[in-house]
């Protein structure tokens, strides 16, 4: 499967970790919650139509989210720029915000990848689309 581009506007620009704190911050209890209910049982991996095609564990909604969202949070927005970028690559070019993905325990994954994207536009990355 061919995965567009990740972009930045300035690959030498540093990392605002203030404006991701601020963003996280607003968002901290929600974040908090979904991680600490996440039982790592991969029930919403039959959701989500990019694993079910692939089978391949980096497009589980669950490892999406720990691996974006949780990444952020567990270092309290304290990442480096290329940090950062694999982030953009986990939230823009791994889920598609079909917001069908299932979490049994209620957590709302699209709302935490869709934040994860929010930081990333913040510093300059985003989804390149006219990549082939």
């Amino acid at each position: 499967m061919a995965e567009p581009n990740i972009a930045t506007l300035n690959s030498e620009q540093d990392v605002d970790v203030n404006e991701i704190k601020a963003v996280l911050d607003a968002h901290r209890a929600k974040m908090k919650l979904s991680l600490k209910v996440c039982a790592h049982c991969s029930l919403c991996a039959e959701s989500c139509f990019l694993y079910t095609n692939t089978n391949d564990p980096k497009y589980m909604p669950s490892h999406k989210f720990i691996n974006s969202i949780g990444k952020l949070y567990k270092k309290k927005g304290n990442i480096d720029r290329a940090g950062l970028e694999e982030i953009g690559d986990i939230v823009f070019n791994r889920c598609v915000l079909c917001t069908r993905c299932y979490c049994p325990f209620g957590i709302d994954i699209p709302n935490m990848i869709a934040l994860g994207r929010q930081i990333c536009r913040s510093q300059g990355i985003f989804r390149q689309y006219d990549v082939e």
